[in-house]
């Protein structure tokens, strides 16, 4: 790993917060008046507010029966310098009916300077002293990591992964293939990808895992990046105790016998009664809690059940090592009121970190879902399981299926007809039972009806920072439009205002909770994690399983809005020419490659695969033709124009013939074009070889257009 690393000389500005310590040291004579004494001795404890951060409120235990109490207790404050912040103390005594105020005293924090300690008195009903210990001072390091680099764990991983991958791509391609292999330096870093769509999406990309590890495609690639279904399955492979000493192989029939079974079975009352206990244990100790975080729990109890414990954090043992491609999962943070396709920013997790790569901030894993401010937590929670990140698909689906709804597949979800009219009766009655419960446990209306009710809720980790701008993706790449899109390349990217019209529009620090919704809601592939230039992507392995009109529909939808996406981010992505499927008709998969790479030698090369049947109907393994009736019939299915919907985004039971048939699908098209990932390799080997400095940067860059950069960033948002 290079000891420089440019990106992490460039300036992410953020505002230093303060820390005030408050010690409540002890008290004399506390009194509760002549009277009250008589009554009853007091029964003393403190309370600390300042209303003008979180978590505002502390207070120290109470002394039964005693008037000269020493609490010797530590509290601390974090605090926006630039606001009026004043401490309120007030003495209390604790009664078994109501708690009585004895006095209440304030302190402006704004007398104090910064490293300044020092013990003041209170004075309370002319009789009562009491001695707080009182301490100023910046905050030596805040939770929050504010940079444009990749997290030195990452950089680690990436440099052991590529001694890993040279020994990996010399066994695939032979040594006539991998001449150029002679250092870590010529190896080319690859990304896989897949999409959304549900189980659909969850099931096909197990058949590609299995292809890609058995071909030795898998050894060879740094990322495997997911969203919404593919990142389900992703959870459930990296997750299991098995993997990757095993491959997918094993994993996936394990899937597959969990996803056969007649989702009302999770909805049992005793079932229930747990994820309702779980859920308010989550609300009672402080933390937001939506439908989805029900979604969460049923997906989770699906596909892994024996496990719902796991976290992020746990995922690391999996790449301690770099034995696999380490994984990246994505949401969105949208706004309340405004379409996730004029305005979205993309949040990324690994095992890592979970951040924004627009604003260049992230944290740890176990620090997601814990209340901050201005960089610094100021409660931490435990953290969220696995099963928490895996809910974002959009839940109004799943409690109604409105005939209004703009997927083309919202009409489709008919459910499996049940045979034993027994079996459908009880499941029934469980149904009618549960949505009895859930609606008595969120009786508000705007639960399902509104984003505030259906989208994921956390606490806002960007609350009081001060981001006036978003970061660029590209922070080293011209700004100036004719240097970064061509002219026809720029009239695309604004035919249509609707898209994405919004995106440089930074996120509301004032706000204490964020939405976050499945990415698949602008566009359903996860580019976005991969085309930070940080990360240096040479090669992207997408595979897509996005909803179409038919099976003869084009296939592009998504993949142009991406390649939209990045070039308004000023991001190198292959120009995708939407009439290649009216020349060349509906194949398994499609390559895209820099138009001019040697104009830009950041563009990766993308092998694209879509979700058609064609070859497979033929042949049963790559060159293998299909001989028997049987084996013919098996193949012979159509995805999105078969009338009973088999496949739909909203079927969550697969019998295991549909698992079988989509899963042996994407292993068969996988596995057909395996020629066509290997020739890209080992051109991506040869142009590492001859363009060393492709997909980096050097110190140079960054000293050359720093102060550019950082008028940018301070420039006012619009």
């Amino acid at each position: 790993m290079s000891s420089i690393d440019p990106y992490q000389h460039i300036i992410v500005e953020h505002q230093y917060s303060h820390k005030f310590t408050v010690i409540v040291l002890r008290a004399t004579k506390v009194t509760k008046g002549a009277f009250g004494d008589l009554l009853d001795t007091p029964d003393p404890y403190v309370e600390l507010f300042i209303s003008s951060t979180p978590d505002s409120r502390k207070r120290t235990r109470h002394f039964n029966n005693n008037v000269n109490p020493v609490w010797n207790e530590t509290f601390e404050f974090i605090l926006d310098p630039n606001l009026e912040n004043i401490l309120e103390i007030t003495l209390m005594d604790a009664n078994y009916v109501m708690d009585e105020t004895l006095g209440t005293a304030t302190f402006p924090i704004s007398s104090m300077k910064v490293g300044e300690k020092k013990e003041v008195p209170f004075i309370f009903n002319a009789v009562t002293e009491m001695f707080l210990e009182v301490s100023l001072e910046v905050c030596p390091s805040p939770d929050l990591r504010f940079s444009m680099a990749l997290c030195d764990q990452e950089k680690i991983f990436r440099q052991q992964r590529k001694e890993n991958i040279k020994e990996n791509m010399k066994k695939l391609l032979g040594p006539e293939n991998s001449e150029g292999l002679c250092s870590s330096r010529d190896v080319p870093v690859i990304a896989i990808l897949g999409s959304g769509g549900g189980f659909r999406a969850m099931v096909g990309f197990s058949g590609v895992m299995k292809a890609l590890y058995e071909s030795g495609i898998l050894d060879c690639a740094t990322y495997v990046a997911g969203l919404s279904g593919s990142t389900w399955y992703m959870s459930a492979l990296y997750s299991h105790p098995d993997f990757p000493e095993k491959g997918p192989a094993e994993i996936n029939q394990e899937l597959m016998n969990s996803v056969s079974y007649n989702p009302l079975l999770l909805l049992t009352p005793q079932k229930v009664k747990r994820y309702i206990e779980s859920l308010w244990k989550k609300k009672s100790s402080g933390q937001p809690v939506t439908f989805t975080d029900i979604f969460g729990m049923l997906i989770g109890e699906t596909l892994i059940h024996n496990r719902m414990n796991s976290t992020l954090s746990s995922l690391k043992e999996k790449v301690d090592k770099a034995q696999c491609p380490l994984p990246l999962f994505t949401c969105l943070h949208v706004k309340p009121d405004v379409s996730e396709l004029m305005f979205a920013d993309w949040v990324e997790f690994s095992p890592y970190e979970i951040g924004m790569a627009k604003y260049g901030t992230f944290m740890a894993p176990d620090l997601f879902g814990s209340k901050f401010f201005m960089g610094t937590v100021v409660k931490k929670y435990e953290e969220n399981p696995l099963h928490f990140l895996m809910e974002n698909i959009t839940p109004k689906h799943i409690v109604s299926n409105d005939s209004s709804d703009s997927d083309d597949e919202s009409q489709d979800h008919k459910g499996t007809e049940n045979t034993d009219a027994a079996q459908e009766h009880q499941n029934n009655n469980q149904a009618s039972w549960v949505q009895r419960m859930a609606m008595a446990l969120v009786s508000d209306s705007t639960l399902f009806n509104t984003r505030e009710g259906r989208a994921g809720k956390v606490h806002n980790f960007m609350l009081g920072l001060n981001l006036n701008t978003s970061y660029p993706l590209s922070p080293l790449r011209a700004f100036d439009t004719q240097e970064s899109l061509e002219d026809d390349e720029m009239d695309a990217a604004v035919a249509d205002p609707d898209e994405f019209e919004r995106i440089y529009e930074p996120l509301d620090v004032k706000s204490k909770k964020i939405h976050v919704v499945d990415s698949g809601l602008t566009f359903n592939l996860p580019y976005p994690l991969i085309l930070r230039p940080q990360r240096g992507v040479d090669l992207i392995i997408s595979f897509d399983f996005s909803a179409r009109p038919s099976d003869s529909s084009p296939p592009f939808k998504e993949i142009l809005l991406a390649e939209k996406w990045a070039k308004m981010n000023k991001l190198s992505f292959p120009k995708i020419d939407p009439y290649v499927f009216d020349r060349e008709g509906l194949k398994e998969c499609y390559v895209f490659k820099p138009k001019n790479s040697d104009v830009d030698k950041d563009c990766p090369t993308i092998i694209h695969f879509v979700l058609a049947n064609i070859n497979f109907r033929k042949y049963k393994a790559p060159g293998v033709p299909r001989e028997t009736q049987e084996e013919k019939d098996i193949a012979d299915f159509d995805i999105f124009d078969d009338p009973e919907s088999p496949f739909s985004t909203f079927n969550f039971q697969y019998p295991n013939e549909a698992f079988k048939r989509l899963h042996d699908l994407m292993h068969f098209n996988t596995l057909n074009n395996i020629d066509a990932i290997k020739n890209a390799i080992a051109e991506s080997i040869e142009y590492r070889r001859q363009n060393p400095s492709r997909c980096s940067v050097s110190l140079s860059n960054v000293e050359a257009r720093r102060f550019f950069n950082k008028d940018l960033l301070n420039k006012p948002s619009t």
